[in-house]
């Protein structure tokens, strides 16, 4: 059904995304900047990572089919990937590397950081590039199913522009323990979907 696809895909792009929790990189990345450029730089980087990923989500299956690589076995290495993810996020790993990433950024002077490193990978990771070229597959490559899963992708791009511009207040509101625990969280239900998806492509490919 239309409905339970959309939800799937609202709620698995969401915790990949975390746009509450990639809040503090920006804030780190656009430290000391007035806040009219700041907010130039998280509307910009929201619209970029949109487009890849709604990219990703009009050409993924085409590419995979060039390359001759099946949906379920993509299922089942996508499902995999996302696993891992989830497991950095359990661990309190993922934000750690990603802020590291973000340090690395603005020590070798990147000039647009509108592009990298918010758009990618904070954003439009491999995560959820992988998340959104798994629910275009198994949306059947319908058109009303692409058209959801682009609506929602924009959803997710304007909560992370809305996260960027208040950053400061989430970031105080959440606190430090906050932050964690809502990443554990996120981390846990990623981690469902993700064995979801392996099961899913187990049952197409063996079944």
């Amino acid at each position: 059904m239309l409905v339970d696809f959309t939800l799937n895909a609202l709620v698995t792009l969401f915790v990949v995304v975390d746009p509450i929790g990639i809040a503090p990189a920006f804030l780190s990345l656009t430290h000391g900047l007035p806040a009219a450029t700041r907010r130039n730089v998280g509307y910009r980087a929201a619209a970029i990572a949109a487009l890849i990923l709604i990219g990703t989500a009009l050409g993924g299956n085409w590419l995979l089919t060039r390359l001759g690589i099946g949906l379920p076995a993509f299922r089942i290495s996508g499902g995999v990937l996302l696993f891992f993810i989830a497991f950095e996020m359990v661990l309190g790993i993922r934000p750690t590397r990603e802020a590291r990433q973000a340090e690395q950024a603005i020590e070798e002077h990147v000039r647009n950081i509108a592009a990298f490193p918010l758009a990618i990978p904070l954003i439009a990771g491999p995560g959820a590039i992988t998340a959104t070229l798994l629910l275009a597959g198994q949306g059947g490559g319908s058109a009303v199913s692409l058209a959801a899963l682009v609506a929602i992708i924009i959803v997710i791009a304007a909560a992370c522009a809305v996260a960027f511009l208040f950053a400061g207040s989430v970031a105080r509101f959440l606190g430090v323990t906050g932050n964690i625990v809502l990443s554990r969280l996120l981390g846990v239900v990623l981690a469902a979907l993700a064995v979801q998806f392996v099961i899913d492509g187990g049952r197409a490919a063996f079944g």
